[in-house]
Formats: structure tokens, sequence, C-alpha cells
């Protein structure tokens, strides 16, 4: 007899768990919804501070060039950036702008 309680009480505290908010959401899918959301919402934040980045250093000398592949402009703005001075983050944003 306590053999039965303890089985139906583990019983029930097993289904309780499975009705958990955060269990839902997982099956559901709905967190994994939200992650490429926020990588767009990244991308796209990176790629206009970029082109912020591109204006304030790169516009005074040069107009915004077709697009070149990505192996291309890279060169490109390697060779730039001693010229213009420009950091590590720099180079990278504005090659990220200029490539998407």
């Amino acid at each position: 007899m306590m053999l039965a309680l303890v089985s139906a009480a583990q019983t029930a505290g097993d289904s309780k768990k499975e009705n958990t908010p955060a269990a839902q959401t997982i099956s559901d899918g709905s967190k994994e919804a939200a992650a490429p959301v926020n990588q767009l919402s990244q991308d796209e934040s990176d790629r206009l501070e970029g082109e912020k980045r591109f204006h304030s250093n790169c516009s005074r000398c040069h107009a915004a060039p077709p697009k070149f592949p990505p192996r291309t402009m890279g060169t490109i703005v390697r060779h730039m950036r001693v010229r213009a001075m420009l950091t590590d983050q720099d180079m990278k944003l504005i090659l990220r702008y200029m490539t998407k």
C-alpha cells in the first residue's frame, strides 16, 4: 500500500514537471525561434555600425565602392587600415558593411 502511494506521488510529480512553462517553451520551439531574430538584429546592428565607421573614416577620400567579393574587399580594407589608422574593430565592422 505504501509503495503504491509513493509511486502515485512520483507519477503526479512527473506530470507537473512536464506542464511547467519551461518545458512547454522548449517543446513548442519558441525559444529556438527567438535566437535567429537576435542574431539577425546583431548582424544588422554590426552592419549599421560598419556603415557609420566607413563614413567617418573612409568617405573623406572615397565614395562607397560597388560591392566586391569578400576576399577582395578584405585585401582592400587591410591595405587601407594602415593609411587610415583603423583599429581592428573598425576594420571588421567596415568589412562587414562592405560585404553585406
